[in-house]
């Protein structure tokens, strides 16, 4: 049994501990904060992370420092991120592949992207822009559809690889149309789209940062954008949804996460600090430039809207039939 002294020495004790712990996020942040970007350095992904998110420095008053740890699909740098510290000194960047499509495309990624969590904001969505070859005689998404209807098995689309955006793009596509083409992956996206370049492949759907240059300097035809809402970029390409197929509507889209636990105050913090970067035109200038749009979201409808996905991505991947161990 405890003495009235050591009761009282106990009690201080865990004020003390408290009042420390208080003290720690009101002061947050003390030093440099870590951001896991489950991609390789100069890919279109860590090109996007750092974007943003470099400009935390500036608003918290610490040094930011990207962490690039790449592998399957993003889903090492994500599951090393969801066993981090909760401390607000390890962040993670997310996007629909690692948040999402990975749930149904592995059989085990590593994480869970609800429980393992703390939503902060969504940063940006992504469109896509469906290219075609040069030598493909369509002027429209219009008449590329009315052509692929009436050669079905004929023509093909390619893909980063299977279970990509550019691919569950692609399979929507021919869902959602009824359409008959053939799935080329690649070893990535470079590859891809240099054989549609070079009229080796069709067409492909992928995000506009990798096909806008390409269509800018004319060497490969933009049909359509793959958002509901024309992409203020690219004013004059009109909509899947509006040219031939209703309701169309997909988009890549990134976030930023903090380990599950992560201290209230800390994440209210971050998310400020996010608003105010996401809410800048200068910033929303660079973005649209690149084909996406600055998204920011609440903590509650970033969970929400990963649970969305999860389930719209999961169905497009059951479609294709595509999975990895």
């Amino acid at each position: 049994m405890l003495s009235r002294r050591q009761t009282l020495m106990a009690l201080a004790a865990g004020f003390a501990s408290q009042a420390y712990a208080q003290r720690s996020t009101t002061d947050y942040p003390t030093k440099p904060i870590k951001i896991i970007v489950p991609f390789p350095a100069g890919g279109g992904g860590d090109i996007l992370a750092r974007l943003t998110l470099s400009k935390l420095a500036q608003e918290l008053g610490q040094s930011v420092v990207f962490e690039n740890i790449g592998g399957a699909g993003g889903n090492v740098g994500v599951s090393n991120g969801s066993r981090a510290a909760a401390d607000g000194y390890t962040l993670v960047y997310g996007t629909n592949g690692t948040h999402a499509i990975n749930q149904t495309l592995y059989k085990n990624p590593g994480f869970d992207p609800i429980k393992d969590f703390e939503p902060i904001t969504r940063l940006s969505r992504i469109a896509a822009l469906l290219v075609v070859r040069p030598g493909l005689q369509v002027k429209s998404m219009k008449e590329l559809l009315v052509e692929l209807k009436k050669n079905p098995g004929k023509y093909s689309f390619a893909s980063a690889g299977n279970g990509t955006t550019s691919h569950l793009a692609g399979e929507t596509l021919k869902a959602q149309a009824g359409l008959a083409v053939v799935h080329i992956p690649y070893r990535g996206g470079a590859a891809a789209i240099t054989d549609v370049i070079a009229d080796r492949i069709d067409f492909m759907i992928d995000v506009m940062p990798n096909t806008a240059p390409h269509v800018r300097n004319g060497r490969l035809k933009g049909l359509a954008v793959s958002t509901l809402q024309r992409v203020s970029s690219f004013p004059d390409i009109p909509t899947i949804a509006e040219s031939g197929v209703p309701g169309f509507d997909v988009s890549a889209w990134d976030a930023l996460f903090a380990p599950a636990g992560t201290p209230p105050a800390v994440l209210e913090k971050v998310g400020q600090a996010m608003q105010k970067i996401l809410a800048d035109d200068a910033l929303k200038q660079q973005l649209n430039s690149r084909g996406s749009e600055s998204s920011p979201t609440s903590p509650a409808a970033l969970r929400s809207f990963i649970q969305v996905e999860i389930e719209r991505w999961g169905q497009a991947i059951k479609r294709s039939g595509t999975t990895v161990d």
